[in-house]
């Protein structure tokens, strides 16, 4: 556990060009303190220990706004950059070296027990507000933007984007009609309803005529 907390300490430093002391990482980095929170509760888990690693947990949400369930599975180097509204549900599996940003959530799609959380493979960095759903696997090295829903699993080496998100570059490729645009992102309702109203209209001028 100990290795691992340093080896996270190490992390800050290798991704964030804000941090200047490992004493400030250790007293101002709101990722760092729900990591370290997360590590002793899944220390506790592992060890069958009942009830004390959902309260450390919880605590650590109410002071970080970051909640990692005690059963996930984190590798070495995690990074939670910023990390306000930061979800890892209980089945998820984070590989080494990952970030995530704000407002990222590692969630289930519903009621089912067993796998129902992502897998992130190493090397993972996904955006902020970015929502991976279900027991799906996320390959190494794949980047996810800003604001993408995923809800398929997505090939290493890949960078996907959108709602629902669609992959984009792929070892490093870019694919035909692919676009980075973060700020106009596909929105597959208004699509749908721009469809309708088109058909709308067809109906109109049949019934005119």
């Amino acid at each position: 556990m100990f290795r691992s907390i340093r080896q996270d300490l190490r992390a800050v430093f290798d991704r964030d060009p804000a941090a200047t002391s490992a004493i400030e990482v250790i007293f101002t980095y709101a990722g760092f303190h729900a990591l370290l929170a997360y590590r002793m509760s899944h220390w506790l888990s592992i060890h069958h220990i009942p009830f004390l690693p959902r309260v450390i947990s919880q605590i650590a949400r109410i002071l970080t706004g970051i909640e990692i369930h005690p059963s996930a599975t984190i590798g070495k180097g995690f990074f939670i950059d910023h990390g306000m509204g930061v979800v890892v549900g209980e089945t998820a599996e984070i590989g080494e070296y990952v970030t995530l940003f704000q407002g990222v959530t590692l969630g289930g799609t519903g009621k089912e027990r067993g796998k129902r959380h992502p897998t992130l493979g190493n090397h993972v960095v996904v955006g902020a507000g970015a929502k991976i759903l279900g027991g799906i696997r996320i390959g190494d090295n794949v980047k996810v933007g800003a604001n993408s829903v995923v809800l398929k699993s997505v090939p290493a080496n890949s960078t996907v984007i959108g709602v629902p998100a669609r992959v984009i570059k792929m070892e490093g490729n870019r694919l035909p009609d692919a676009t980075m645009d973060h700020i106009n992102l596909p929105d597959p309702i208004a699509d749908r309803l721009l469809a309708l109203e088109q058909e709308l209209i067809e109906l109109r001028k049949r019934l005119e005529n």
